[in-house]
């Protein structure tokens, strides 16, 4: 059954709740929050997984609901909204595919949790993960690497927000999905990338800063210059990432160029 992102406090229902995958076949098992666990581990987590797909724009999870799972990203992209007192919604983040959702000592979700696009969890029950993150090092210790690298992008996104450009607030998004792409392959992002954008124009504005005509000029204005090439609605070709990083304002180690 689907339901419609709207807030009537009816807790939301997958839209399926699909056949579990065997973690040995998963596509995201070498970056998501179970990459260190060995088989011991992976037979544990067998018994207390189970995959849920949603369709675009359904909300997984409003903000401050009861979670009794926390989950890992398969496939898809979902985005984290926060509502302010006088309604004004503000999007403050994406989950990827590898992504974690939830906090394992939080039973209640900090942020509006909506479906992108069709989406793919591989879901985990609350109590016997949290058992399992205190008898099991391997997991705190992954979760922590991810926390950290997430506290990372917080931080290089209070940059993009506060201090660039309109150009190079787009050039940097596609840097971010450019490396999220490499990191799939365990690389470097180098060379000519190929991306599919996980967000329409409109919510690219959103969650910029811009309006949709500034994200729409600066667009052609990067396909003009040769930065980028479009290939379809949401299609985009990176011919040199060195070139776009550029245009982002950063260097190659993330620093910014004066």
């Amino acid at each position: 059954m689907q339901v419609k992102a709207t807030n009537s406090g009816v807790t939301p229902q997958p839209f399926s709740d699909a056949g579990t995958e065997r973690c040995s076949d998963c596509p995201i098992r070498t970056r998501a929050v179970c990459a260190n666990c060995d088989a011991d581990d992976f037979t544990v987590l067998e018994d207390v997984k189970y995959d849920r797909s949603y369709q675009a724009g359904q909300v997984i999870v409003w903000a401050g609901e009861r979670m009794d799972f926390v989950a890992s990203v398969i496939e898809g992209v979902a985005s984290l909204t926060q509502t302010m007192e006088d309604g004004r919604t503000q999007m403050v983040g994406l989950l990827l595919p590898s992504d974690f959702l939830g906090r394992p000592g939080r039973d209640r979700a900090s942020y509006t949790v909506t479906a992108v696009s069709d989406i793919r969890l591989c879901c985990f029950r609350r109590k016997p993960f949290q058992q399992m993150m205190t008898s099991n090092p391997r997991l705190p210790a992954r979760l922590l690497e991810m926390t950290l690298d997430e506290l990372d992008a917080a931080r290089e996104w209070l940059l993009l927000l506060g201090r660039k450009s309109a150009r190079e607030k787009i050039a940097s998004f596609l840097t971010i999905l450019a490396r999220r792409e490499a990191s799939q392959h365990r690389t470097e992002p180098q060379g000519e990338i190929r991306l599919t954008l996980p967000l329409t124009r409109d919510a690219m504005a959103d969650y910029l800063g811009l309006t949709l005509e500034t994200v729409s000029r600066q667009m052609s204005a990067l396909k003009r210059d040769g930065v980028i090439v479009l290939t379809g609605s949401r299609e985009v070709l990176l011919p040199d990432y060195d070139l776009l990083l550029a245009e982002s304002g950063d260097d190659a180690d993330g620093g910014v160029i004066n």
